[in-house]
C-alpha cells in the first residue's frame, strides 16, 4: 500500500519537517474472528480522502495546512505480538518528534501497541475508548495481543473511559469499572453522558475509536456490527467537547472493513479523521507553533511497566 500523499495534499503540506501532524497506518487484521477485510481499511480510507473537501464548514478551517505527514505503513504481521510491538515503536517515534500522532487500523488490536506508547510518553493519561464492544479479556485464543483484548491493558495502566458499549462477555465485568463505562442502552435515554464521562477524564486524553460504535445504519462496513450504535451528530457533538475542554495528545481510528459495492463507510471514515483533526486545532489556526505537550520532564512514570527503549 503505497499513496503519495494524504488525501492529495500539495506536497509543501506533506514533508514531515513542516507538519504538526503524522498518520501512520496499520493494515493488519490477524486476529479477527468475524468478517476479514480490516487490512484493507487502511486503504480505502486513504482513497475515500481524496475524494473529501478539504475546507470544514463547522470550524471555518482547512487543517490540512497544519501539515499532515503520511508515513509508510506498518506492515508487520509475523505474529499479533510482534504487530503490537511494532506499532509500539513507529508511534513512540514520532511522539518523540513532536508530532500530533494519528493512527489508522486494521483491527483494534493494534491499539494495545498505540496506547502503549502514548501511556509511556504522556503522565496521567486517559483512555476514551468509545466502541461496541468491552474488549477487556485477559487473553483470547490464547493470546493477550487479540482484538478482544485491545483495552485490557490500558484497564490497568490507565484512567480507562469506555463509550459507547453494548456488547461483552460476562467474565469482562470482573475487569470492567462500571462508574466509567458508558452503556449504549443507558445513552439512548439519558443525554448527561457526555458531562459525565468528559468530568472523569484527567487532562491528558487519548482516544481509541472502534468505527463498530457507530450504529450498522450509518456505517455497516466494519468485522463486528452492533445495533443500538452512536448517530453521526452526536458524536461529532462528544467528540467537540472532548477536544475543548482536554489536551487530546493523539488518537486511532480502527475497524474499517470495506465493501466492494458501498464505499459510505470508508468516506465517514475520512470524514469523522478529518473532524477530529479540525476539532484538534481549531484554536491553532492562525498560529504558528504546536506543542504536543511531550517532554522529557513531564516523562510518565509508565515507562517502568514495559520494556525500555532507545531514543529514535
Amino acid at each position: 500500500m503505497k499513496i503519495k500523499t494524504y488525501a492529495e495534499i500539495p506536497e509543501e503540506f506533506s514533508k514531515l519537517e513542516q507538519a504538526k501532524i503524522v498518520l501512520i497506518p496499520v493494515p493488519y487484521d490477524g486476529t479477527s474472528t468475524w468478517q476479514k477485510g480490516a487490512d484493507k481499511g487502511p486503504k480505502a480510507f486513504l482513497e475515500a480522502s481524496e475524494n473529501m473537501e478539504l475546507f470544514d464548514i463547522e470550524t471555518d478551517s482547512e487543517v490540512y495546512k497544519q501539515g499532515i505527514y503520511l508515513t509508510d505503513a506498518v506492515n508487520e504481521n509475523t505474529s499479533p505480538e510482534s504487530m503490537v510491538d511494532a506499532v509500539h515503536e513507529v508511534t513512540k517515534k514520532y511522539i518523540k518528534k513532536n508530532k500530533f500522532v494519528t493512527i489508522f487500523g486494521g483491527e483494534h488490536s493494534i491499539s494495545i501497541g498505540t496506547i502503549r506508547a502514548f501511556n509511556e510518553m504522556f503522565p496521567s493519561l486517559t483512555v476514551l475508548h468509545i466502541d461496541a464492544h468491552a474488549d477487556l479479556r485477559k487473553s483470547y485464543d490464547g493470546s493477550s495481543f487479540n482484538h478482544a483484548c485491545a483495552v485490557y491493558e490500558a484497564s490497568q495502566n490507565t484512567n480507562l473511559i469506555q463509550v459507547g458499549i453494548r456488547s461483552m462477555d460476562i467474565k469482562e465485568k470482573s475487569v470492567m469499572n462500571v462508574d466509567k463505562t458508558y452503556f449504549a442502552h443507558e445513552m439512548a435515554i439519558d443525554d448527561s453522558w457526555m458531562d459525565s464521562a468528559i468530568d472523569q477524564m484527567t487532562d491528558n486524553v487519548f482516544i481509541t475509536f472502534d468505527l463498530d460504535a457507530f450504529d450498522p445504519s450509518i456505517l455497516p462496513s466494519t468485522g463486528t456490527p452492533e445495533p443500538g450504535g452512536l448517530l453521526w451528530y452526536e458524536t461529532l457533538d462528544f467528540l467537540k467537547q472532548v477536544f475543548k475542554e482536554k489536551n487530546v495528545v493523539g488518537f486511532d481510528i480502527v475497524e474499517l472493513c470495506p465493501n466492494e459495492i458501498d464505499k459510505s463507510s470508508d468516506f465517514l471514515a475520512a470524514k469523522l479523521y478529518y473532524k477530529m483533526l479540525s476539532y484538534k486545532f481549531q484554536k491553532d489556526a492562525t498560529e504558528d507553533d504546536y506543542d504536543n505537550a511531550y517532554s522529557k520532564k513531564l516523562l510518565n512514570n509508565n515507562l517502568s511497566k514495559f520494556k525500555e527503549e532507545d531514543d529514535y
